[in-house]
This record gives C-alpha cells, sequence and structure tokens, in this order.
C-alpha cells in the first residue's frame, strides 16, 4: 500500500526543482515506489571538494531533497513539510560517478515524520547515513 497522499510523478519533481541548487548540482530523482523514494547526484566539479572527494554538504543536500519531498507528499493535500533537524554519517568517500540516495520513512505522524536516507556509490557502498526529522504544518486559515 503506498503512502503517498498527493500525486507524484517523476515530471513533476523535474519541474517542481527547475532553476534551484537541486538542478545547479545535478540531483535527479529517479525512482517512485510505495514507500521510497530515490535519487542521485553526479560526483562532478560540481559536487566535489578541493581534495577531489564528493563534498559531504552536497550529500547532506541529496538526503535533505529526498527525505524533504518524501514527507510532503506523504502529507495530506493542503499540508507542507519544513525541516527540523537533519544529521547526516559520513561512512566512505566518493570519488566518480554517482552517488545514489534512498529515502524510506521511519515514522509518519500527524505533526511530525522521521525519515531515513542512505547514500550509496556505483558499487553499492553506503557512503552516507542521514536522518531528517520533518514538521507537517496543517493548512492556515485566512482571517
Amino acid at each position: 500500500m503506498s503512502i503517498w497522499k498527493k500525486p507524484l510523478s517523476l515530471s513533476l519533481f523535474s519541474q517542481a526543482h527547475a532553476r534551484t541548487a537541486v538542478a545547479h548540482l545535478g540531483i535527479e530523482i529517479t525512482e517512485i515506489g510505495d514507500d521510497f523514494l530515490r535519487g542521485r547526484v553526479p560526483v562532478d566539479e560540481r559536487t566535489k571538494q578541493p581534495f577531489g572527494l564528493l563534498h559531504g554538504g552536497v550529500s547532506v543536500v541529496l538526503a535533505e531533497t529526498l527525505g524533504s519531498m518524501g514527507a510532503y507528499y506523504a502529507s495530506p493535500e493542503g499540508y507542507h513539510a519544513v525541516g527540523l533537524d537533519i544529521n547526516a554519517n559520513h561512512i566512505r568517500a566518493a570519488t566518480s560517478g554517482w552517488v545514489t540516495g534512498t529515502a524510506r520513512p521511519v515514522h509518519i505522524g500527524r505533526t511530525t515524520q522521521v525519515w531515513q536516507i542512505d547514500l550509496t556509490n556505483d558499487a553499492g557502498e553506503l557512503t552516507c547515513a542521514s536522518r531528517l526529522t520533518m514538521a507537517v504544518l496543517a493548512p492556515r486559515l485566512n482571517p
């Protein structure tokens, strides 16, 4: 059974991120499952730090993008989701190719959500484990 409460598609994701940091970094959303989102970022001149490794902040941008989008689409129509806290444990360096993230909910509540986002390199090795806590905001009533 799907956790998504709003219509979503890969083309909606692409449209939503046009002319944003996500597009600038080359992040792509690649797969939508019943209870997960998957996306990837290239390890290239846009995303590496001076020592030739994927910048840790870029890993966090990928994780927060996937978790935030997951939380938004798993919230009821009219509701929004905003980040409260994110942490990231950088496990292994990536120097080329792609890093792929998979976001799955740990908790979907009425006012908060928690998402686990695991990032892997092209060999399938874990590069970063991240956890994102989101606040779910109800629609505002017009006075």
